[in-house]
């Protein structure tokens, strides 16, 4: 049984995961008014979205590593204190630059939230109880999502494109409250090893991050030379990463971690099943648009059913996890989430838009489902100075699958469809699109899924030996 003071605690955890996913879902429905705003092109508004991904993408991990050095309590509350202000900082922005400016301090703060919400969960909650604890944080984040779109639609219309960064600043507020209430006090203890942060492997991994992200969302699916100069970059500042890990005695992320064959596997399947997820808002509202010729209104409401449903499986698939263990239910979450994709590809074609729902109803609750118990699996067994990095690296790793998942599902969507403008398509070269690209998703589930029964297979002829 939780005391009101872990549910207090989670409460708080659970709002600021809310409101980084929602600074993530609020911002797309705004770009029209803010074009209209600052008069300025849809590229250059484009930045207001990227620049907050970027600063979460970029210091997601660095953030964690922080907050198991200086204490997490603390880092936290000056996470949320610089989103709040930031989310200030952008509704008052005169110019766009300067909205964009701050829109990055916002993804940094919304950074450290989301990286320390989950480490936390470890010192917050017995151990029996991760997984009902991961699952409503995946439904609060899932919330936060499915509320963007129609939230900031109402908030534009009302009040203006202001509107929708200064909601975040009364919850900003409360998370605070509620942060600084109930949640653990930092230990005093003395460290093990006197941990130094690694400043050069932030910058370096900072600077892969970026310019990784840049390449796969600069230029809207099509790939250039400053594409491929980016993506060389990326793979020249990773390979700087780990040369100069080798040479401090606390890097920011130990390499031998990668040696347990869990955490490699669980970080590969997260960034494989965002990839897919994704797909479903990249192609999601084309196909609903051109092909079942829905208009906005409704694209917006049939598009908010997925998350919808994630947030409302969260909570029990937490609870399933507690009961039936993580590993097991990864397994069962990717087998809902193929059984989705290949029904995505085969049902709006025959059903239209019930076949659409169905096919949704069936991939998010599998979403939901493995992600409480990819969670879990991870964080059960963290030690305490490490649950902050290495919460870090899950939330990389489903952030980079967003990113990969927005252009090269984009990619294949483009090519499947055999048009040259995609909002020009005709609505049947629309749905042999869909048909093909979530024919490809289905396969990337299968690889998720062959990975993870292998990981598991190792795992315990481990524990045999």
């Amino acid at each position: 049984m939780t005391t009101p003071a872990v549910r207090w605690a989670l409460a708080g955890l659970s709002l600021s995961m809310l409101l980084s996913s929602l600074g993530t879902s609020i911002a797309n429905v705004a770009l029209p008014a803010l074009a209209q705003a600052f008069g300025a092109s849809f590229q250059e508004v484009q930045w207001v979205v990227l620049a907050y991904l970027l600063a979460i993408t970029t210091m997601i991990v660095s953030v964690g590593r922080l907050g198991d050095i200086i204490g997490r309590r603390r880092l936290l509350l000056a996470g949320i204190i610089l989103f709040t202000t930031a989310s200030l900082l952008c509704g008052a922005a005169p110019t766009l630059w300067l909205l964009i400016a701050a829109r990055a301090l916002q993804g940094l703060g919304a950074a450290i939230m989301m990286a320390l919400a989950m480490a936390f969960v470890g010192e917050t909650v017995t151990k029996d109880k991760i997984g009902s604890a991961m699952g409503l944080l995946g439904a609060t984040s899932a919330i936060g999502t499915a509320l963007g779109p129609s939230l900031g639609g109402v908030l534009i219309a009302a009040l203006g494109w202001q509107a929708i960064f200064l909601v975040n600043v009364p919850l900003g507020v409360l998370a605070f409250a509620i942060a600084a209430r109930y949640l653990p006090i930092d230990s005093r203890e003395p460290k093990k090893e006197e941990a130094g942060f690694d400043v050069v492997g932030t910058l370096l991994l900072a600077l892969t991050l970026g310019a990784y992200a840049l390449a796969m969302t600069i230029g809207r699916g099509s790939f250039g030379p400053l594409n491929l100069g980016l993506l060389l970059a990326a793979g020249a500042g990773a390979g700087l990463f780990v040369f100069a890990g080798k040479k401090v005695a606390s890097p920011l992320i130990r390499l031998t971690m990668f040696r347990d064959p869990r955490l490699s596997a669980s970080l590969v399947i997260s960034a494989l099943v965002m990839t897919v997820m994704m797909a479903t808002l990249v192609v999601g509202p084309f196909y609903l648009f051109r092909t079942l010729h829905l208009d906005a209104a409704r694209v917006g409401l049939v598009m908010s059913i997925g998350p919808i449903i994630s947030a409302l499986s969260g909570v029990a698939a937490g609870r399933i996890v507690d009961r039936w263990g993580a590993p097991l239910m990864v397994i069962a979450g990717l087998i809902a989430m193929a059984a989705g994709s290949v029904a995505l590809s085969v049902l709006p074609t025959m059903l239209g838009i019930a076949g659409y729902i169905a096919a949704m109803a069936v991939l998010t609750p599998g979403y939901a489902l493995f992600q409480a118990a990819n969670n879990t699996a991870v964080m059960m067994d963290v030690r305490a100075d490490q649950r902050g990095v290495i919460s870090g690296l899950l939330n990389l790793s489903r952030n980079l699958g967003l990113i990969t998942g927005a252009s090269l599902m984009g990619a294949v969507f483009a090519l499947a469809s055999a048009a040259p403008d995609i909002t020009t398509a005709s609505p049947d070269a629309v749905a042999s699109g869909m048909r093909i690209t979530f024919a490809v998703a289905s396969v990337l589930i299968v690889m998720a899924f062959a990975i993870a029964v292998s990981s598991r297979a190792r795992s315990a002829s481990a524990l045999h030996h």
